[in-house]
């Protein structure tokens, strides 16, 4: 069986559970059981690379030693085993002095995950299709998983505020390629979903970059993500373990914007961020007063932005999706956007067409390019058009890497064409650092005069209002 018909076959058998309530649930419950798997085949690695490997999971608790006898524990017994043994004392890993920090990321990765399943004979079976139908060691099935993996997260999307989790892989690669991250760099996304953007740059810095042993080792430590949420952490600490980043510890789960901007120091800023924070969202009272009064919001991604300007080094840059409300926005946004024009080159603008993110949500968002070197004087708008014959993007049609070929080619040989445009920074000031800049180059339609357009509709309600009461008297008069 392929690995995809495995994960659908355990999602049916999970919908058959009594415990287990939409796919929110089903993705939570499979994210664990696949954490504990995939764990567990990178330590058979270990344990044959390294002689001195020492597993930090308590035995009796090992993948391998409760689950993958596929006549092993069941219903009733297995059901308790996993209640009243895994879940407790993996949220209390004993962590003495010289324990291995993955300790700290499996604490974590418990701590908020729940056994949803109330039947355990359900879960002997599910346990069994993990065990039988994916071997994590085996690269083509690791490979492949990459693919089902998006498909996970995409099933997020009836769950609720899944456009959280989810950035569409041809936007992440774009982002990621153009700011283009070097082995040595420090890197973060501080809302780093499922890790997209964290796994992409893993990607290119390896194929670049990594030569040896030590080039691993010095990516691996460069590499650092935060998450609000426990379900895409969860995930997200399960995609770098499977990206080769054995010790996922920079992963961390939490607020990014719960510290104080006043808290960081020069050790804390990094050369290259990479991110999709959450939008149209407010936070909790009180995170604002963590940020100067100038940028006070409880917006969500406003504050993200302010956070990530503060922890840029000199010569740092960043990659952001943000939505078109900001662009035009006033009050604490336009103070945001003139420090972001004094204080750093926001030298490119990538405008997104509508249902790029669909079918999360249909805002408008566009890509902000800028670096930590110099100011602004003058931004590049590229409007990025539809392939031919489409009229917007879906869930069976999405946005694909092929389409910003022709933003790649024009981003080292800047010129003005039919998408792309060139604005100075005294005319975004002049129009109170309105950023939401129209493509010249496209004739706006005009919809004449609204004072005209309103006489017009109440003279054609008057007409149609007539002609009914016609047809009314008529239809009486035969009836009559």
């Amino acid at each position: 069986m392929s690995v995809s018909a495995t994960i659908k076959s355990i999602q049916d058998i999970m919908r058959k559970d009594a415990g287990v309530d939409g796919d929110a649930q089903r993705i939570s419950q499979l994210g664990w059981m696949l954490f504990l798997k995939i764990f567990d085949d990178r330590e058979e690695e270990c344990e044959i690379l390294y002689d001195d490997y020492v597993s930090p999971m308590p035995e009796d608790l090992r993948w391998r030693n409760w689950a993958s006898d596929p006549e092993g524990m069941t219903g009733d017994k297995l059901l308790s085993f996993v209640n009243n043994e895994l879940f407790p004392r993996l949220k209390d890993l004993p962590a003495p002095e010289g324990a291995s920090p993955m300790v700290f990321v499996i604490r974590s990765i418990f701590e908020d995950s729940y056994n949803y399943m109330k039947n355990g004979t359900l879960i002997r079976q599910v346990i069994n299709k993990i065990e039988d139908g994916i071997d994590f060691n085996n690269t083509k099935d690791r490979h492949t998983f990459g693919d089902i993996y998006e498909k996970i997260l995409k099933d997020l999307q009836s769950a609720g505020n899944a456009g959280e989790f989810y950035t569409p892989r041809a936007v992440t690669q774009f982002m990621v390629d153009q700011t283009n991250p070097r082995l040595g760099e420090r890197l973060m996304d501080p809302a780093c979903g499922t890790g997209g953007f964290l796994a992409s740059v893993i990607d290119l810095v390896r194929r670049a970059d990594v030569k040896s042993v030590e080039d691993e080792k010095v990516l691996r430590h460069s590499i650092a993500g935060t998450e609000k949420k426990s379900l895409p952490h969860l995930l997200c600490t399960t995609n770098m373990i499977l990206h080769g980043i054995d010790v996922p510890v920079n992963i961390v789960h939490g607020n990014s914007l719960a510290r104080p901007l006043r808290d960081y120091s020069e050790a804390d800023r990094v050369d290259v961020v990479v991110t999709n924070p959450p939008f149209g969202g407010q936070e909790e009272d009180g995170i604002e007063k963590n940020f100067p009064a100038v940028y006070q919001t409880r917006e969500t991604a406003d504050l993200f932005l302010v956070m990530i300007m503060h922890r840029l080094k000199a010569g740092g840059r960043c990659a952001i999706v943000l939505p078109d409300g900001f662009l035009f926005g006033e009050g604490v946004k336009t103070k945001i956007k003139e420090k972001l024009l004094a204080e750093f080159n926001l030298h490119t603008i990538v405008r997104l067409p509508n249902g790029v993110f669909n079918p999360y949500t249909g805002i408008k968002t566009n890509l902000l390019f800028f670096e930590k070197e110099g100011k602004t004087t003058d931004v590049w708008y590229y409007e990025h058009p539809y392939p031919a014959g489409a009229k917007s993007y879906n869930k069976t049609k999405p946005i694909r890497i092929e389409e910003f070929a022709p933003e790649k080619e024009w981003w080292t040989n800047r010129t003005e064409t039919e998408q792309a445009w060139c604005v100075p920074v005294a005319e975004i000031i002049r129009n109170n650092y309105n950023l939401d800049i129209k493509n010249p180059h496209v004739e706006e339609v005009d919809l004449g005069d609204p004072e005209e357009i309103l006489a017009q509709y109440q003279s054609a309600r008057a007409a149609a209002d007539e002609t009914r009461a016609e047809l009314l008297s008529e239809i009486r008069g035969a009836l009559e």
